[in-house]
């Protein structure tokens, strides 16, 4: 990777990092449109996440997702909202990305956003129930999957949109899939010239 090639990916890593932290910031001052499950959120900045899996490598897409639980963290959180966060997002992104090896084919990017969202809650109920040394606390699990199917509903549309349609997503994802002899997961009648 040459001088401006590792540039631009520094630029594009750091881009998507900071959407992702005031997405999550922002998300804060949302009032939850899940009143069967206090205390769940859309998990807006998912969206960020599940962009990265589908445009950068492994190597790259990590420290996206990292810098997001860091920034978010040090910008307004505690140490136990960083804990539930990242036990949720390393799981729901190890997910995410272990599923998408399946392929267009067989599963959907709102298929594996539906799947991240279900798995972020586990994960960050796992880690409350770590830390409370009880799993009682997973009996939660069952109201939480509902709103993680919901959010992860959400959050695949919108990413599934904007990686159609937002050309630098489309020449980032195009490479990946080139790079990695992948298919493609854009819609096939955008992907010649988009219009």
């Amino acid at each position: 990777m040459g001088v401006k090639s590792s540039n631009r990916m520094m630029v594009y890593i750091a881009t998507l990092a900071a959407q992702a932290v005031i997405i999550g910031l922002l998300e804060r001052f949302i009032p939850s449109p899940f009143s069967f499950a206090p205390g769940a959120k859309l998990g807006l900045s998912n969206l960020i996440s599940v962009i990265a899996i589908f445009t950068l490598p492994f190597k790259y897409s990590i420290q996206v997702v990292l810098l997001k639980f860091i920034l978010t963290a040090l910008l307004g959180g505690t140490l136990s909202t960083f804990i539930y966060s990242f036990a949720g997002g390393m799981l729901s992104y190890f997910m995410m990305l272990l599923t998408k090896q399946l392929g267009p084919k067989r599963v959907s990017v709102i298929g594996i956003s539906i799947l991240g969202g279900v798995m972020h809650n586990v994960g960050q109920l796992s880690a409350a129930a770590l830390m409370a040394r009880s799993w009682s606390v997973l009996n939660y699990l069952p109201v939480l999957s509902i709103s993680g199917i919901l959010a992860g509903f959400a959050v695949g549309i919108g990413g599934n949109y904007l990686l159609n349609r937002i050309s630098i997503l489309r020449v980032y994802h195009t490479e990946l899939s080139l790079s990695q002899k992948q298919e493609s997961w854009l819609n096939q009648e955008l992907e010649p010239n988009e219009k």
